[in-house]
């Protein structure tokens, strides 16, 4: 076997020169499992952006992939991950923390129980692999830059290519499940292909998007960069995979690679990659030894243009040929362009702008167009789509596209969150399409013109403008002055008052939490320094309390609630006692809102995407139907719910799942089974066609109607059902033996 595929172990690195007696990591040989973050293991790279490595695997070659430590900048944080030296400046790939860096004399060790830790230099777990009790025998790097954990038989426990970061490497699948992810933007595979998505606010919106083709006598039929190839074998599990022909997404029996005019070269003699950036490109990159990281294409601006990322030009912003401009015909000062960005200055569904209208935009298009799930149901015609967007209220823009001719039925967009607006068609995308942008005027104030277009200035002698500029900005100064006063006055009393008024409010609520000082908490977060994670409300923070209770302490953003609200909602909470909800231990409300829950030293559970959508499914089905998911008190065939309602669609007698229905409000048959409909739809065993919440919340406004090719066959549900009186049962998976919890605590895996 040629040296120069061995896997070596880094105590030292000198030079150019590899130290190593062995070619993988054992747990029981006397090779050394545990490795500091210190220059004892510096890695000498000729990099021009300060960043430094300081290896513990590495294979020796001129270029390759090594695991280690690696930082850029003035490096105060490292990452552990698995980095590509060898020309250039290095290029991570892959990182165990992206989101929680370690210090200096960080440690990585790999435990005699076989869990590979990460622990920061105050000894905090920042990340494991969770393969303890396993039977893990050693740590390798393969050529193709995965970090595996493999047992005696030398099978893989674990491996970093199932837990990507916002990287494919060549070689490396992207499963379903698994998802690549940066900033606001990711990429996964859904049913229908490989599609990368943009999260704006509660939802998101698909911007790219590519299909497997079916089998084709044309080979030579292009799209931009993809070619159409003939069908694959059926395969077990549908995948999208970087290999040295192209970018390929195999769905079972079809496939279709990316970049297939790309040069091919030895596998040795360069590295390629696709990586998700954080304005939202989905980026082929090359590193080769005499030029290092090369950036060969955007596949989302190859295929659909500049314009398709949904933030080239802001909120609303139209972007033609890569050049932004704002909205025209608008009411003047509804937008405002700075650096090359448009944004809204006005929000909807504000008082006193209660009247919408809507302003047309002729040959325009939106990224979402891609996404024909994303549209209104029921919805086919223009006039419809105008009138569904004025009544709601969160519709920022109506877009209505057509196949033939704008008359006929077509599909209709109604973003509530409204990125850029593409000036044209989408390439490669044959339809016309309109756009309705929704403005506010006063209540009781004018309409302004009938088209929506700004009204002309009249034109004044210089002298009288800046006389006017003049004393405008004179009087504003001294408002403002006054202004900040008065703030200054009543901030000072207000927090005067924030601490008496909640003690007030504690001497009268008997058994509410714990009620700390930001002092104490800051203390023991250490000023906040080490981020769990965060969502839309908050982040949460690891701390300890003096007597050593660790903490996790969340704090929360935007808390619109006055003080009493907020206290009020800390009583509830803290007298929830739940089996899957961790104890609220105390809280705060000096300075900001802080909640102070129990710290979960287990960490938590995959939690896979819509599980919101699901759980709001569940919740519906319970309050129409009146019966529990689970119901140990029922018969063999009707305790668990989902199983029933399952039965019942077969049967088409979905109302008889609900509970005292000929007593109970006759007359509304047909919204129980609408509702029972809408919940059905949430529950769905695919979560890609779970649908988002918005939508949810345009059908229960009657916007929009469920989407009639649901499936009541949800297989999820056998599992809880089939427990039988009530008792859990143990089953075993990749050779752990687990042990499911009684049907009366759990409802159902999400």
């Amino acid at each position: 076997m040629d040296s120069s595929i061995f896997l070596f172990i880094l105590p030292y690195f000198f030079a150019c020169t590899l130290a190593a007696t062995s070619p993988t990591i054992l747990l029981n040989s006397s090779e050394p499992t545990s490795w500091l973050n210190d220059n004892s293991i510096d890695m000498n790279v000729n990099s021009t952006d300060g960043s430094k490595v300081r290896a513990i695997l590495s294979r020796s070659r001129r270029l390759g992939f090594v695991s280690g430590f690696y930082c850029t900048g003035d490096c105060t944080s490292y990452y552990f991950g698995i980095t590509v030296v060898g020309g250039g400046n290095p290029a991570m790939v892959w990182s165990a923390n992206p989101d929680n860096p370690v210090s200096e004399n960080a440690n990585l060790t790999l435990t005699r129980e076989g869990d590979l830790v990460l622990r920061n230099a105050n000894g905090s777990t920042v990340w494991s692999t969770r393969t303890e009790g396993i039977s893990v025998a050693g740590l390798n790097l393969t050529e193709l830059g995965n970090l595996v954990l493999f047992n005696e038989t030398g099978a893989v426990v674990w491996q970093s290519f199932d837990h990507p970061t916002d990287t494919l490497l060549a070689g490396q699948r992207l499963y379903v499940d698994t998802r690549l992810e940066s900033g606001l933007y990711y990429a996964t595979l859904t049913t229908s292909g490989l599609a990368a998505y943009t999260q704006v606010g509660n939802e998101s919106q698909m911007y790219y998007q590519l299909e497997p083709q079916p089998d084709t006598t044309d080979q030579s039929s292009q799209r931009g960069r993809c070619r159409l190839i003939t069908k694959t074998e059926v395969n077990t599990s549908d995948y999208a995979e970087l290999q040295t022909g192209g970018f390929l997404v195999n769905m079972g029996t079809s496939q279709e690679p990316l970049g297939s005019n790309r040069s091919k070269l030895p596998l040795d003699s360069s590295v390629e990659y696709v990586r998700l950036h954080d304005d939202g490109g989905l980026k082929l990159h090359r590193h080769e030894p005499a030029t290092g990281a090369k950036e060969i294409v955007d596949i989302v601006t190859e295929d659909l243009g500049v314009c398709q990322h949904p933030r080239q030009c802001g909120d609303f912003g139209v972007c033609n040929e890569g050049k932004c401009d704002c909205p025209e015909g608008v009411p003047l000062g509804e937008f405002q362009l700075i650096n090359e960005k448009c944004s809204r200055t006005t929000q909807l569904c504000q008082a006193p702008f209660v009247q919408g209208k809507l302003v047309e935009m002729k040959n325009v298009s939106y990224f979402n167009f891609i996404d024909p799930t994303a549209t209104a149901l029921n919805v086919t015609d223009l006039e419809s789509c105008k009138k569904a967007c004025l009544n709601n209220c969160t519709c920022g823009a109506a877009f209505y596209r057509n196949d033939t001719n704008i008359d006929s039925n077509g599909l209709c967009y109604m973003p509530s969150e409204v990125l850029s607006i593409r000036q044209g068609e989408i390439p490669n995308h044959n339809f016309t399409s309109i756009a309705y942008i929704k403005v506010e005027i006063p209540a009781n104030g004018p309409a302004g013109p009938p088209d929506g277009s700004r009204p002309p200035e009249p034109r004044k002698p210089n002298s009288n403008r800046n006389r006017l500029i003049a004393i405008i900005a004179g009087s504003g100064s001294a408002v403002l002055v006054i202004f900040c006063l008065l703030i200054l006055i009543f901030w000072k009393k207000f927090s005067k008052t924030i601490t008496e008024d909640v003690e007030e409010y504690l001497r009268q609520v008997p058994g509410m939490p714990v009620m700390f000082t930001h002092e104490q908490l800051r203390v023991a977060t250490g000023d906040f320094k080490e981020r769990l994670g965060g969502g839309g409300f908050g982040s949460v923070f690891k701390g300890e309390l003096p007597d050593g209770t660790e903490i996790a302490v969340k704090r929360l953003y935007k808390m619109g609630h006055a003080v009493r609200e907020f206290l009020a909602e800390v009583e509830t909470i803290g007298s929830i006692h739940h089996f899957n909800l961790v104890r609220l231990v105390g809280f705060s409300a000096d300075k900001s809102c802080l909640l102070v829950y129990e710290y979960l030293k287990c960490g938590h559970s995959k939690v896979t995407i819509k599980v919101d959508i699901y759980s709001f499914g569940i919740v519906l089905l319970e309050i129409v139907t009146g019966r529990r998911n689970l119901d140990g008190t029922r018969s063999e065939s009707s305790k668990h719910l989902l199983s029933l309602m399952q039965k019942k669609a077969r049967e088409d007698q979905l109302l008889d799942i609900v509970e005292n229905l000929n007593e109970e409000m006759p007359e509304n048959r047909e919204e129980m089974l609408r509702m029972i409909r809408i919940a059905a739809w949430c529950l769905q065993n695919d979560p890609t066609k779970r649908p988002l919440m918005s939508t949810v919340v345009k059908v229960l406004e009657g916007v929009m109607e469920v989407d009639p090719s649901i499936s009541y066959n949800f297989t999820h549900a056998m599992g809880s059902a089939s427990v039988a009186n009530g008792h859990g049962s143990a089953f075993v998976a990749n050779g752990r033996v687990s042990a499911t919890q009684q049907a009366s605590v759990l409802s159902n895996p999400r």
